[in-house]
């Protein structure tokens, strides 16, 4: 019986495709040149554009009374940011339900606030609890 012998092949390199990350500077000009919808719901994080979910009545209800509670606690003190971006590092502008901020006289009129302007971040999660946890929180 024929005895079967493997001769190795030496093939060229190939470059394997990897992922690009948006970094923030793109992820802002993508919205302000019109690639992203300025409706859409969207986030980056770790430099990938996260689909959000239509937000329902319960995530508005909580969200609300919790914005009605630390509104009248840090009120002059610090600045209560509904659902805006804060910048965490070169590939992430996450877009919390609520987030506490140093106060500032301009209310970060020149940029979006960065984790030192950062005192607390809120997330409601009624639906998105494990992409909250697994995904967004590291």
């Amino acid at each position: 019986m024929p005895t079967a012998v493997a001769i190795p092949i030496e093939l060229p390199a190939v470059p394997v495709p990897r992922r690009h990350p948006i970094t923030v500077t793109e992820y802002f000009r993508m919205g302000e040149t019109g690639v992203l919808d300025p409706q859409a719901r969207v986030e980056l994080i770790e430099g990938e554009i996260i689909d959000m979910p239509p937000i329902g009545a319960p995530h508005a209800s909580k969200t609300n009374r919790l914005l009605d509670l630390l509104t009248a606690a840090v009120r002059g003190q610090a600045i209560v940011s509904v659902q805006n971006p804060v910048i965490l590092g070169d590939l992430s502008a996450p877009e919390p339900d609520l987030a506490l901020l140093r106060y500032r006289d301009d209310y970060y009129v020149q940029a979006h606030p960065r984790p030192d302007d950062i005192l607390l971040l809120i997330e409601v999660a009624d639906t998105s609890l494990v992409h909250d946890r697994n995904t967004k929180l590291p």
